[in-house]
C-alpha cells in the first residue's frame, strides 16, 4: 500500500500546486513546460545513476512506449482545455478521471487480473463517486450527445494511464528512469512549441511561473514512478480506482485545509463512499 499511497499522494500534490498557479492566473502554458524540465531532469538523474553499463536489452521498447506515453500526455492536456471549453469543468474532471475504466477492463482481458467480488463492489464504488462528485445534474442535462471531445478524451486518458502498466509488464524495471525521462522528454518538446507561441502572441512568462512549474514536475515524476511500482503488490484493476479515487479524496481535504474550500453535500457522500470503497479494494 505504501507505494500506492505515495502514488496518491504525489498526484494530489500536483493538484494543489495547480489550484495555487490558477488563483495567480499563471501562464499555464510556462508551468507546463517548466514541469515538464524538473520532471525530465530528476528522471535522467536517475536514469543515470541506475543504468547499468552493457546492459541495453529492451531499451528500444522502452524508447518506443516512451514516446509514445509522452504524445498521450500532451494530447491529454490538449483535450481537457478542449473539452472544459465545449462541455464545462464538471464533465471534463469526470471524464479524464473514469478514463482508468479502459486500462482497468484492458489488464482483466489481457492478463486475467480479475478482482474478487468485495474489490469489485469497491471499484464499482469509487467510479461511481468519482462520476458524482464532478458532474452536476445540471450538467448531465445540458450534454445532448457524446461528442467526439469527449470520445477522445476518454480513451486518451485511459490509454496514457495504461502505458504505465504496459511498462510495468514488457519492459525491464531497471529502466523505469529511463522510460519517464523519454516520456516527460518528449511531452516537453511539444509543450514547449505552444509556450513560445503563446509568447509570441503577448503572453508574458514571469518567474513564478517558471518556479511554480519545476515545483510541479517533482510530484508528476514520483506519481508515474510509484504508480509503476504499485503494480508489483496490486493488480492493475485494483489499483487504478484506488489510485483515482484516492486522489480525489486528498484533494478535497487539501481544498478545505488549505484553501478554506467548503465541501458541499454532494462531494462529502462522494469522499465517504470513496473511503469506503478504498477499504473494500484492500480486502484479499
Amino acid at each position: 500500500m505504501l507505494y500506492l499511497f505515495l502514488a496518491i499522494l504525489s498526484s494530489a500534490s500536483i493538484a494543489m500546486i495547480l489550484k495555487f498557479s490558477e488563483s495567480r492566473n499563471l501562464n499555464r502554458y510556462a508551468v507546463t513546460s517548466a514541469n515538464y524540465v524538473s520532471a525530465f531532469t530528476i528522471s535522467l538523474i536517475f536514469s543515470i545513476r541506475d543504468m547499468k553499463p552493457g546492459i541495453l536489452s529492451g531499451i528500444t521498447d522502452v524508447f518506443g512506449l516512451g514516446m509514445f506515453a509522452g504524445v498521450l500526455y500532451f494530447l491529454g492536456f490538449i483535450f481537457i482545455q478542449k473539452s472544459i471549453r465545449e462541455n464545462g469543468v464538471g464533465i471534463t474532471g469526470a471524464v479524464s478521471k473514469i478514463g482508468i475504466i479502459l486500462p482497468v477492463i484492458l489488464s482483466m482481458v489481457m492478463w486475467k487480473e480479475i478482482p474478487n467480488l468485495k474489490q469489485s463492489v469497491g471499484v464499482v464504488v469509487s467510479i461511481f463517486a468519482i462520476i458524482l462528485i464532478n458532474i452536476d445534474p445540471k450538467d448531465i442535462m445540458s450534454l445532448k450527445s457524446l461528442n467526439r471531445t469527449i470520445v477522445f478524451l476518454f480513451l486518451i486518458a485511459g490509454t496514457a494511464e495504461f502505458t504505465t502498466k504496459l511498462f510495468e509488464k514488457f519492459c525491464v524495471i531497471n529502466y523505469k528512469p529511463l522510460y519517464l525521462f523519454i516520456i516527460f522528454f518528449t511531452a516537453f518538446w511539444i509543450s514547449i512549441y505552444f509556450t513560445y507561441t503563446a509568447w509570441k502572441k503577448g503572453k508574458i512568462i514571469t518567474r513564478t511561473d517558471i518556479v511554480t512549474g519545476l515545483f510541479v514536475g517533482i510530484p508528476n515524476m514520483l506519481t508515474s514512478f510509484f504508480l509503476i511500482e504499485s503494480f508489483r503488490y496490486y493488480k492493475a484493476s485494483v489499483a487504478f480506482p484506488i489510485y483515482s479515487s484516492g486522489t480525489i479524496v486528498l484533494v478535497n481535504l487539501g481544498g478545505i485545509f488549505l484553501f478554506k474550500e467548503e465541501l458541499i453535500r454532494k462531494n462529502a457522500l462522494a469522499v465517504v463512499m470513496i473511503i469506503a470503497a478504498i477499504v473494500m479494494m484492500n480486502l484479499k
